[in-house]
């Protein structure tokens, strides 16, 4: 039984256009909010063609929700939801999975569920999310691997979050939504994601303020109700093909993006030399003849995403000096850097940083160890001499539809090979 890996022959010019797909890290929580729903369905729109939305599904059958998926749209009927223990393997392969904690505890005020797993980025604990979720009345224990969350009755509360999370600002404000009485949210994310959601439970009835600033306000209601729901673009797709559009494209127009949500990746595309011409929803890009170094800080939104930190380092090695990369929200984002070396690259990391020297990247056999390090593999290898074969490509699915597809449209020269197990 052999594994698929994806080959990319480098020094291919990308042109024409892409379309950008629903946002991944809004999906992952407007599919478990739906639960919630206890009259009508709810219809979601525009969802990318990922694997972790079949995983989510999958979760909610488990529930007895019924799910129907066609194309990019999504139909959830929980109307006769049961709340079943949800300790098993889906839940390993997606750390998403823990948006169905606030769900279920809202909807069943109980639930078991395994911890949650997705791409290893060092400790991303969620001792937040369970700090939230005992502020509102629910007891909270670890027991043989799985979480178990119970609560007589949730009541707002003021909530003061000691990091920014994106996850935990979510999550609460799931749960909060059929709290009794008001609950405050403070120091929360302010991604475009966190809007999604709230926009998506605001049309099921709930009563929700503030997302997108600092602090959200939720009026408890006691139930929700079905609506039709169009997610917005994901601005890390998005990212990712105007950043292989800087390496290699010749008038490439990246379509379906929001501009606002682009602007932190925009200016720092613009630093290194890269033309943008930006339109209502596009970005047209053309590489420059010659890149400057630039330094880069991760932060949260509206700061530059964490996210795009390793699809952007191929393009550092481009530039004419020397770049800076450091990372203030996963500092051991860097497993990626290793397989760069393979690679040619030269990179010196340390802890939270990286200086990126000017390099001319080979093809080789190279490892995804996580999703966007996969997608910042697939960039060195369009710069790449050779070919570049990427293995555990499973990490990229997870996050990217039809990547392979769209870059080949685009004039790359790439594809998918079933190899022999090493």
């Amino acid at each position: 039984m052999g594994k698929e890996v994806i080959k990319v022959r480098g020094g291919r010019m990308l042109s024409g256009e892409v379309e950008i797909s629903g946002a991944k890290n809004s999906a992952v929580a407007l599919i478990p909010a739906s639960l919630m729903a206890s009259e009508g369905k709810v219809v979601l729109e525009g969802l990318p063609e990922i694997s972790d939305v079949k995983t989510l599904m999958s979760l909610l059958n488990d529930l007895n929700i019924e799910t129907e998926l066609d194309g990019t749209t999504l139909e959830i009927n929980a109307e006769d939801a049961e709340n079943m223990p949800l300790p098993n393997t889906k839940v390993q392969s997606l750390r998403a999975s823990y948006y169905m904690m606030g769900a279920m505890l809202a909807r069943f005020k109980k639930c078991v569920i395994g911890l949650p797993g997705g791409c290893p980025l060092g400790p991303r604990p969620i001792d937040q999310h369970i700090k939230g979720f005992e502020s509102l009345g629910a007891k909270v224990t670890n027991e043989h691997g799985a979480m178990y969350l119970v609560a007589d009755k949730l009541k707002g509360a003021k909530i003061f979050f000691d990091v920014v999370s994106v996850g935990a600002t979510i999550n609460l404000m799931i749960a909060a939504s059929c709290a009794e009485g008001k609950t405050i949210l403070e120091n929360v994310a302010k991604e475009p994601e966190v809007v999604d959601v709230a926009s998506l439970l605001n049309n099921m009835g709930a009563d929700i303020r503030g997302a997108g600033t600092d602090t959200i306000k939720i009026n408890g209601v006691e139930k929700l109700h079905g609506t039709t729901h169009n997610i917005i673009p994901d601005r890390i797709e998005a990212g990712t093909y105007m950043i292989a559009g800087a390496a290699v494209g010749d008038k490439f127009t990246v379509r379906n993006i929001i501009p606002t949500h682009m602007e932190s990746l925009t200016a720092k595309l613009e630093e290194l030399g890269v033309e943008i011409e930006i339109g209502d929803d596009f970005a047209t890009i053309t590489k420059p003849d010659v890149y400057k170094p630039i330094s880069v800080k991760t932060q949260v939104y509206p700061g530059f995403a964490t996210d795009l930190q390793q699809p952007l380092t191929p393009l550092l090695f481009m530039a004419d000096g020397v770049s800076k990369i450091t990372e203030t929200i996963y500092p051991a984002r860097f497993r990626h850097v290793d397989e760069l070396v393979r690679m040619d690259a030269k990179i010196e990391q340390t802890s939270g940083s990286a200086l990126i020297f000017p390099s001319q990247l080979k093809g080789t056999h190279v490892y995804a160890s996580d999703l966007r390090a996969g997608a910042c593999l697939l960039i060195s290898g369009l710069t790449a001499e050779g070919v570049t074969t990427i293995h555990n490509v499973n990490h990229i699915d997870r996050g990217y539809t039809d990547i392979v597809k769209k870059l080949d449209d685009l004039g790359a020269e790439i594809w998918r090979e079933e190899v022999e197990e090493d």
